[in-house]
């Protein structure tokens, strides 16, 4: 019996770049259900201006480097990128933020560097790094989550205060805001107040913030679709997720009314976020096997120093950065042991 023969090369059918982001872009698809139905409208918007700039950004780029620009923008990298940068950002941010930070992100960080797979940093949190150290009272303007009784932005009501600051008669900025989980945890610590008492608020859910939590279990369905895809490797966030549980759960274990329990800190700010989707990123991260679980670890670690002892509530975007500068050195004393070589000289670190 003959069997049609077809012509080498014989190899597996690879994904495209475009297709990689589009399924990441898909699995992001939970979160932001989660996030725009506890946190308003503002999401939408910022969503929207994020993802815009950062197109026109890439598009102006490229253009001036006399770069194809419709094969390039055809990848969506520019559109993964302006969506981070939106669900990072406060839902009542002015217009103006994620358009700034969009376009640093692109500008800066990517294009300045050779564009896709040039940039030793991921573009999405330098553009955000750069809001939060230059703009602190618009990026702590979050939202009240949905079911805490506050008042909440309709959709023409959200980009009428994002695009010319109007907010509805009679509604206050102070009505629609309220401090983050991690904030007011953070700030109720440093002034002496127990952990117990401290979550007894109604803001807080039965493992993180109310809203935070479910936001983050959307993102976790979503990281677990890339690894079921092989989109992603899933050492990077077991090594995050596995050394931020451990080290908080060690020093809750020490005292529990003065560190929060491991599950507070997973469920809550940009955990999961960072974990599957930031983290993650090929072009930044560490590309070897022991490298990336070492990789994933240093992020998760320097989270949770940043949370308990930094400056900011949160510390995802800043440990990111700060490994991603630790990436060639770790792939460099990680590199598996080539076949055929002797560990003892050299090839086994």
């Amino acid at each position: 019996m003959e069997f049609p023969t077809f012509s080498s090369p014989h190899l597996p059918a690879t994904r495209s770049v475009s297709r990689v982001m589009r399924e990441v872009l898909l699995a992001l698809v939970p979160g932001m259900l989660c996030a725009w139905w506890f946190f308003g409208w503002g999401i939408v918007v910022n969503l929207v201006l994020a993802t815009l700039a950062c197109v026109l950004a890439e598009a102006g780029m490229l253009a001036a480097r006399g770069r194809p620009v419709a094969a390039t923008l055809a990848d969506t990298s520019a559109v993964l990128t302006g969506v981070l940068l939106a669900l990072a950002l406060p839902p009542l941010a002015p217009a103006w933020l994620p358009v700034v930070g969009a376009v640093f992100a692109i500008v800066v960080a990517k294009q300045l560097y050779g564009g896709l797979g040039y940039n030793p940093f991921n573009p999405a949190m330098i553009g955000y790094v750069v809001l939060l150290i230059s703009f602190p009272r618009e990026m702590t303007q979050w939202s009240a989550p949905a079911g805490l009784g506050n008042t909440q932005l309709g959709l023409l009501d959200s980009v009428a205060w994002s695009l010319y600051g109007v907010l509805p008669a009679g509604t206050a900025l102070d009505a629609l805001t309220l401090a983050t989980p991690l904030d007011s945890v953070k700030t109720a610590l440093g002034i002496g107040e127990m952990l117990s008492e401290i979550t007894r608020a109604p803001k807080f859910g039965q493992y993180g913030g109310l809203g935070w939590e479910w936001v983050n279990f959307g993102y976790l369905l979503g990281g677990l679709y890339l690894i079921y895809r092989r989109l992603i490797d899933w050492r990077i966030p077991v090594g995050l997720l596995g050394a931020l549980f451990t080290i908080a759960l060690v020093f809750h274990g020490s005292d529990t009314d003065a560190y929060p329990a491991p599950l507070f800190h997973l469920f809550s700010g940009a955990a999961m976020l960072g974990a599957f989707f930031i983290a993650t990123d090929p072009v930044t991260a560490s590309t070897t096997p022991r490298g990336r679980l070492l990789f994933g670890a240093g992020i998760g670690l320097i989270v949770y120093v940043i949370r308990t002892w930094g400056g900011y509530p949160d510390g995802i975007a800043f440990a990111v950065l700060l490994m991603n500068m630790a990436a060639p050195t770790i792939d460099y004393y990680t590199k598996p042991r080539v076949f055929g070589q002797d560990g003892k000289r050299g090839g086994g670190r």
